[in-house]
């Protein structure tokens, strides 16, 4: 038997039309996106394929995502392909929630939409940024951001492969780290295009507001075991709400979430949604493990006939 672990994007993957070939074929696509569309307000399918500048704002990125990769997971199912364990990078762990049985769909968007909108305005563009940090030694990364902190906030904010580190906070600092790192040796560092220091302190405000909202949420027991991104560890149920309130402004340990998953054991891993950013970091993390990634018909077939 199969072990099979399914892996959910992130934000930053979005691109204009995705999944739009799933949603004209498969009526638990079409489904999906309606439902998300009646939750929202607006219609999620006409903004994905038609407005670029909505689809990379935040508020409108993270629920885009959601429903994309929960219309893949649920079409996967429909087709006998389902996992055994689930993880999420960042907004990704949301897609996990669901497939894991432990939030409903419906409530996972309202979800969602209100942490991008709080994501947006604890951080709106501009007021931060962040840089990859390639082949740098972990330590030596988050000792020179603790260097750099007399300038503001600087800190480790992805830990997604072990020779790429993402750093992020306020731009001063973050250019200070930047300055040291290549005083220290570090030869590649790379600025980042994304809407805002995510997964630093400057997210403060918004995990809170999160967790005020996640004050109305249920959820449900696991269905199946979800390595959470803030401690790389098997969440429980009683831990949910303060881990996801948490995670906006903690660094996400991808890397380590893998190496969790490992030790369960499985032997096949499926990226859901949009792009391969995760199938990239699995590569460089462990060569070895089989990875395909679902997020359009052409990858579908390459599954189905694998």
């Amino acid at each position: 038997m199969t072990k099979r672990a399914f892996l959910f994007a992130g934000q930053g993957a979005q691109k204009l039309g995705m999944a739009s070939d799933l949603y004209a074929t498969y009526p638990v696509v079409k489904e999906t996106f309606d439902t998300a569309s009646r939750i929202l307000g607006y219609d999620l399918r006409e903004l994905i394929d038609s407005n670029e500048e909505k689809l990379n704002q935040t508020r409108y990125t993270q629920p885009a995502i959601l429903t994309t990769s929960v219309a893949i997971y649920r079409l996967l199912a429909e087709n006998g392909i389902t996992p055994d364990i689930v993880a999420g990078l960042s907004l990704g762990e949301y897609s996990a929630l669901v497939a894991a049985g432990a939030l409903p769909f419906e409530d996972a968007v309202a979800l969602v939409a209100k942490r991008g909108e709080f994501m947006e305005t604890a951080a709106p563009a501009g007021s931060g940024k962040m840089v990859a940090v390639m082949n740098t030694d972990p330590s030596l990364i988050e000792e020179i951001c603790q260097q750099a902190s007399e300038k503001g906030v600087v800190t480790p904010a992805n830990y997604n492969t072990p020779a790429q580190i993402v750093i992020g906070g306020e731009v001063a600092a973050v250019d200070y780290a930047v300055e040291l790192l290549q005083e220290a040796g570090a030869k590649r560092l790379i600025p980042l295009n994304v809407s805002g220091p995510f997964h630093t302190a400057l997210l403060e405000s918004a995990s809170q507001k999160l967790a005020a909202e996640l004050k109305k949420v249920s959820f449900n027991d696991f269905n199946l075991p979800l390595v959470g991104n803030t401690e790389a560890t098997i969440m429980k149920l009683e831990d949910v709400k303060a881990l996801l309130a948490r995670q906006v402004k903690e660094p996400v340990r991808f890397y380590d979430s893998i190496a969790t998953i490992q030790d369960f054991g499985v032997d096949e891993v499926i990226e859901i949604g949009p792009g391969k950013v995760l199938s990239g970091f699995l590569k460089k993390i462990d060569k070895t493990l089989p990875t395909h990634n679902v997020e359009d018909q052409a990858s579908l077939d390459a599954l189905l006939n694998a």
